[in-house]
Parts: structure tokens; C-alpha cells; sequence
């Protein structure tokens, strides 16, 4: 058999076996109209009608604030529509400038770098830390992203992985690890599939007691808590104490890009030896000029994170009155657990087809084997109407539940 054949029979193979354990990744396109998030267009063979979306990660519905449409809208007609080139071929602007002097003193550090996106910032960042010390050892969270994944494994460094947020367990592996060798704690502080938050604070303790740097993903927190957005850190009055931030411009600031924050010295580095900055394409100007508007309205604008808190509460007190499966979450992001993949797909394809709410189904491998659930967010503009059907069509497709809560 030769190698084509070889591997078209193994896509066969894999793809054959995601349909069989029902995770077989289907995409369903909805078209997201400003102004009127979180209703989407769905197209169907019967013909268009609208649904209501409870898996964006716009996490405060700034995609369509207007200020921020107005800044990409005016950077379009001003710079075009590309960049045109790598930062350091004619793709830097002064909207790239302006944007990371904005990312910077909103984690209050020296300095931001941005990326195309925060799974880029991570793959291209880790590396360019891990490969620059000799014997660099990376202390990683098991429930860490793929992205951080991905760029540890990159960097070819040595990896312990400590158990979920159990910090017994990062101590007894930086105490076995030898005190000369460079230590790194990578970790997140709002875990997107869970939603529950690392204990910062602790984790700086123990990384200061052994000598280790600290680099956390914000990603699902950055516009969303502290007193400007900043994330967990912010809030909680330790940014001074993370040597790397990493964020996203795509979920709390509702455009798209990544970026990492820190010391002047560390982003320079950064900048001058990370592949997936040095031979990438720049940002083009009008998502760079919208995310810019973004970031300072969301600064100056605490009544969005505040709406959020108080929406995700109310979700959460509405699937508990049901008696419906929550799982526990201390952030905005509210699981509801199914427990095995073909019945959340069919859990997820019925709430679509009866009820026109989309709900994504969480599978292997973004949660493990027998932890499928569907991930629900309720943002700023999910009524108490949306909430109240939400409820009633997973009691209608989630199997026990509309008996256990009659």
C-alpha cells in the first residue's frame, strides 16, 4: 500500500471511530448579526430562522458594541484592509503601538506583545521562555489548555504536571525538583470547561518559596473581573506577583488576537525570538483598531462585568430551582453535565432542532472520557426570558430531569 492510500485509510479509521464514540465534531453555521446578540441566523433546509446562542465566548457582547464597530469601520476606510506584512515587515502600525501600551497598563506591567490569537501567544511564548535557560522545567496544571500544551511540548523542556489546582501536589513536585534547576508554574486562572478558578495567590507563594517564574492564562478572564478587566489577578490584588500574563482580545473584548504581558525586558525578549510572532502576519488594522476600542471601553466600564455576575447568577439559580445537572463553577461559565458523548451531541442537536437554542456538546479530548457536558454562558444580554426557556427545553431533552423536577 503506498503512503496515500496508507493515510486516506486512516483518516477513514479515526473519522469512523468519532462517529462510533459520538464526538464526531459537526459544524453548525449561524450568522452572528450586530445588534441583536445573542440572536443568531440559522440556515436550514426549511429556510432561515433565528436562534439563541448560549455558547459564545463574546463574553460581554462587545463584538457589537458600537465604538467598537465604529473604530473597525474607520480603520478599514483609513489603512485598508491587511496589514500587510510581519511586524517587522511594514506590519507594524500605530494601532499595533497604541493597542499594546493599552494591554500593558491594563495588567499595570511594562509592556504587552500582541499575536494572532491567545492559542499563538502561548505556543510561541512558552517556547521562547523554556528554551532560554538551560535545564528549564516547566510545572504545568493538568487541566492547562491546549495551547500551553502545545508550546511546552514545543519547547522540549522537561514537564511535571501537578493535579488540578492541588497545590500539595505542585509543592511536593518543586520540593523533589532541584533548587538550581530554572522552574516556570504555568496555569490558568478561570478554567474554561470547568469554570472554576486556581487559588493565584497560594500558587505565587509556593513558586516565590522554590524560586520559579509564574505565567498565567487570563484568556477567560481578561475584560471580565478586576477593577478594569484585567482578570482573577486583578481582582485579587496579585498582578504584581506574575512574572508573564497571557490574554486573548477574542472572548471579554469580543474581536480576536492574543497577547502577553510582563516586564519590559522579558516582552522585548519575547518579541525578538518567538517564530509565531517573528514569521507571522501581523493584525490587520481594523481588528487591531477595534479591539483597541474595546479594551478602553471595558476598562472604563465596570457595569458590564457587573451585569455579567449577576446574569451568571441568575442562570445558575434557574437550573438549580429545575433540578437540572450543574456542575459546581465559582465564574461566569456554568456546565451542565450529560456524562457520554452521543447523548450530549443528541442532547445538543435537540435543543437546535426543537427549540432553536445552541448549546455546544463538550467531548473527548476537551474534557475527558465520561465528563461530557454541554458549557453555558449567560451574558450581559441573556433576558430572564431566554433563561426561563433555556430551562425548559433541557428538562424537555436532558433524560430524568423533567420527572426529577416535576
Amino acid at each position: 500500500m503506498n503512503t496515500r492510500d496508507a493515510f486516506r485509510q486512516h483518516c477513514r479509521a479515526t473519522l469512523d471511530g468519532m462517529r462510533q464514540e459520538g464526538r464526531y465534531r459537526e459544524f453548525v453555521a449561524l450568522e452572528k448579526l450586530a445588534g441583536q446578540f445573542p440572536l443568531y441566523r440559522h440556515h436550514t433546509p426549511e429556510g432561515i430562522r433565528t436562534v439563541t446562542v448560549w455558547s459564545s465566548n463574546d463574553y460581554l457582547g462587545m463584538g457589537q458594541h458600537p465604538a467598537v464597530l465604529a473604530a473597525a469601520e474607520a480603520a478599514v476606510r483609513t489603512h485598508g484592509a491587511g496589514a500587510g506584512g510581519t511586524r517587522n515587515i511594514s506590519g507594524t502600525s500605530h494601532l499595533h503601538v497604541a493597542l499594546e501600551a493599552e494591554l500593558a497598563a491594563l495588567h499595570h506591567k511594562e509592556a504587552a506583545l500582541l499575536f494572532t490569537s491567545g492559542f499563538v501567544s502561548n505556543q510561541a511564548t512558552l517556547p521562547a521562555v523554556l528554551n532560554a535557560l538551560p535545564g528549564f522545567t516547566v510545572f504545568s496544571d493538568a487541566k492547562n489548555h491546549a495551547s500551553m500544551i502545545h508550546g511546552m511540548r514545543h519547547s522540549g523542556v522537561r514537564r511535571h504536571i501537578f493535579r488540578h489546582n492541588d497545590l500539595a501536589h505542585l509543592e511536593a513536585l518543586l520540593a523533589a525538583a532541584d533548587p538550581a534547576t530554572p522552574k516556570l508554574v504555568a496555569f490558568e486562572s478561570v478554567y474554561s470547561m470547568d469554570g472554576d478558578i486556581a487559588p493565584i495567590g497560594a500558587i505565587c507563594d509556593l513558586a516565590e518559596r522554590y524560586g520559579a517564574m509564574t505565567y498565567l492564562d487570563e484568556v477567560h478572564a481578561v475584560g471580565l473581573y478586576g477593577a478594569e478587566g484585567g482578570g482573577i489577578a486583578q481582582r485579587e490584588g496579585l498582578e504584581d506577583r506574575i512574572d508573564i500574563v497571557e490574554g486573548t482580545l477574542a472572548k471579554g473584548f469580543g474581536v480576536v488576537g492574543g497577547y502577553v504581558a510582563g516586564d519590559a525586558e522579558i516582552v522585548d525578549f519575547v518579541r525578538s525570538v518567538a517564530g509565531g510572532l517573528i514569521f507571522t502576519t501581523s493584525l490587520p488594522p481594523a481588528v487591531t483598531a477595534a479591539a483597541l476600542a474595546s479594551v478602553r471601553t471595558v476598562r472604563t466600564d465596570g457595569s458590564r462585568r457587573e451585569q455579567l455576575a449577576e446574569r451568571a447568577a441568575a442562570l445558575k439559580a434557574a437550573l438549580d430551582r429545575a433540578g437540572l445537572p450543574r456542575m459546581p463553577s465559582t465564574s461566569h461559565i456554568v456546565p451542565v453535565w450529560v456524562g457520554e458523548a452521543s447523548l450530549c451531541r443528541d442532547v445538543a442537536r435537540r435543543l437546535l432542532a426543537e427549540h432553536a437554542i445552541y448549546a455546544t456538546p463538550i467531548n473527548y479530548p476537551t474534557v475527558a472520557r465520561g465528563e461530557e457536558r454541554l458549557r453555558l454562558c449567560a451574558t450581559p444580554l441573556h433576558t430572564d426570558a431566554m433563561i426561563a426557556e433555556l430551562v425548559t427545553a433541557l428538562r424537555a431533552v436532558l433524560p430524568g430531569t423533567a420527572r426529577a423536577a416535576a
